[in-house]
């Protein structure tokens, strides 16, 4: 007897023995047991190799089987026609394949023409249309009336993978059963029953690795079975599993995982190269990953899930568990997604290990991240060093901070780049008011401010010095160097503040800005103020406040007039809430963590 293939051999002959489609195969056999049977029609849909052209032969036999006298839902097996229609030969059951048969005259030749004739043995004629959806639509059209109406002795089933493209006219005139994707248990099962009688000794765990590639298909994993015992002989283990189909093997991936959750950058580096070694394809490798993800967020949700065969072997289980414990449900989401959009880039890819890698190390940097409503409640409760949540955060946060520490000022003002850390710079002073008595005891009189007429502009940008590096600088060289950096790099405050002014003068801690009587300066100065601050108390490496004199412009007065100089000891009062409120645990978290700065302070 010549070798059949085990797709072939171990078909189904009963509908008992068709595995996974219990609400399909039970249907009908009720339908024929109890007689009725009475549609004329049958629509088949499912994936492939699920059993749909199978259970079409199975339904022809019970229909035709010599020895029940009539429809039976156990069909014998034994006779004539149960042996030839298993066997693709009976004439009075057609199949025919609507690939090849799909233009009109093929139906009407092969089908339409042949109906009024009776049956050469059996009971009923029948007509298998396999992938059916590729018939033409006016092929279609000349089936419709033949399908709604055909003669009693006639029965049609149709068999596709795509029910979607079979016109409604075809489906409201007939029984449809839609077919299910087989579980990896089911067909595990069924592969160890073909390895018994077939006498092969296989592990567990390679027939779990081979139902799983099969995703769905018992035809796909009959196959691939098939395609292994020609490689390994009798005996067959996981590694001739993965050799043989190219799978890629479960202790990679979670070795790769492992490193991953150790943050270990070093190991995910060899194990994409170990993967690039052993000629797996990149893009497998990030399905599976992906697919071991999506295990690890089914742990997590329910852990008694550990058993089901299709998450985890009996031999990962408790490695598969400890994974899913460090790694949040927040995380897995978000490693899915990494790994689906990875496979997508490497598919077009001209170095397919570069960006395996470079996923590799944007999952374990993602791990860092954590939700912002946790940052906040640790920074309320005064403790951001809880494991790898809020420490490995709050750290890369400070690492990415500019130098300059962030001080309680207000938008004026502007800390040194060597100042220490927020929580021990004490309160800068505030800022005085032009004509305030309060804030500076010191400040020079007005005749001193005061611009005469004949005071020339502001030198050209050919006249301005070279910008110096920052430090302690003062008087005349702290005045050519602010205008040399505005002019550089500042070119709107230069043009509409420095270069509008009469004089410019450095008096010790103060920048003094003077205009010409009744120019409006007032808006546009106050815009760049802070800018201007900022770039004086850096190059004079300390604290320079800028102010303007408008020698009696109208600006100026209505400046001083709306905000009166607060006394002293409204000062010293201020300057003792903000350092009780820099001193507390909970705000000094919350500047290490975020951007922001103190501005005022008020007593409630």
């Amino acid at each position: 007897m010549s070798h059949k293939v085990i797709a072939r051999k171990w078909r189904p002959q009963r509908f008992d023995e068709v595995v996974g489609q219990q609400a399909v195969t039970r249907t009908l056999r009720n339908a024929i047991a109890n007689n009725r049977l009475v549609a004329q029609a049958f629509v088949f849909a499912g994936p492939r190799g699920v059993g749909k052209t199978t259970t079409a032969r199975i339904l022809a036999r019970a229909l035709n089987c010599e020895q029940s006298g009539g429809p039976t839902p156990d069909p014998c097996g034994t006779c004539a026609a149960c042996v030839e229609i298993a066997e693709g030969r009976d004439m009075d059951v057609l199949e025919i394949d609507a690939a090849t048969h799909t233009g009109v005259d093929n139906i009407r030749e092969v089908i339409i023409e042949g109906l009024a004739i009776l049956p050469v043995r059996d009971r009923k004629k029948v007509f298998i249309i396999d992938e059916v959806h590729q018939l033409s639509s006016s092929s279609f059209n000349a089936l419709l009336k033949s399908v709604e109406e055909p003669p009693p002795h006639v029965v049609f089933m149709m068999a596709t993978t795509e029910l979607d493209k079979i016109p409604e006219t075809i489906l409201s005139r007939s029984q449809v059963y839609e077919f299910r994707m087989i579980s990896t248990k089911a067909i595990a099962d069924q592969l160890r029953k073909i390895c018994d009688a077939e006498q092969i000794e296989v592990d567990d765990e390679a027939l779990q690795l081979i139902a799983r590639d099969a995703d769905g298909s018992m035809r796909d994993a009959q196959s691939k079975l098939d395609q292994v015992i020609a490689f390994s002989g009798n005996r067959i283990t996981t590694e001739d599993v993965g050799t043989v189909l190219g799978l890629v093997g479960r202790d990679l991936l979670l070795n790769t995982l492992q490193a991953v959750v150790d943050e270990d950058a070093v190991q995910a580096f060899v194990l994409a190269g170990r993967a690039v070694e052993m000629g797996y394809d990149l893009r497998l490798v990030c399905r599976e990953l992906a697919r071991v993800v999506r295990d690890l967020l089914v742990l997590a949700v329910d852990p008694t899930r550990a058993s089901d065969p299709e998450i985890a072997g009996e031999a990962e289980r408790e490695r598969l568990l400890d994974l899913a414990k460090r790694f949040s449900r927040e995380d897995l989401l978000r490693s899915f997604d990494l790994l689906t959009r990875a496979e997508q880039e490497i598919r077009g890819a001209a170095q397919p290990r570069y960006h395996l890698e470079m996923a590799l190390l944007r999952w374990i940097h993602q791990r860092k991240l954590v939700a912002i409503e946790d940052l906040i409640q640790q920074a309320g409760s005064g403790s951001l060093a809880s494991g790898r949540t809020a420490a490995p955060a709050a750290a890369g946060l400070r690492s990415a901070a500019p130098a300059t520490s962030r001080t309680a000022a207000s938008p004026g003002q502007v800390s040194s780049p060597a100042a220490a850390p927020a929580r021990a710079v004490p309160p800068a002073p505030a800022r005085p008011t032009i004509g305030s008595t309060g804030g500076r005891a010191e400040s020079a009189p007005p005749s001193r401010l005061a611009a005469p007429a004949a005071t020339p502009r502001v030198a050209a940008a050919d006249e301005l010095t070279p910008i110096p590096a920052a430090g302690a600088l003062g008087g005349s060289a702290l005045k050519d160097a602010v205008l040399a950096e505005a002019r550089a790099s500042e070119k709107m405050l230069y043009n509409t503040v420095l270069a509008q002014a009469q004089r410019i003068e450095v008096l010790g801690d103060r920048l003094v800005i003077t205009f010409a009587a009744g120019f409006k300066f007032g808006p546009t100065f106050n815009t760049y103020r802070t800018k201007m601050e900022t770039m004086a108390t850096r190059l004079a490496g300390r604290r320079i406040i800028v102010e303007a004199d408008g020698s009696g412009s109208p600006v100026v007065e209505e400046q001083q007039a709306a905000q009166p100089a607060k006394p002293a000891v409204d000062q010293e009062k201020q300057a003792a809430l903000k350092e009780q409120a820099m001193a507390d645990t909970a705000v000094q978290a919350l500047l290490e963590v975020f951007p922001a700065e103190i501005r005022d302070v008020e007593e409630m």
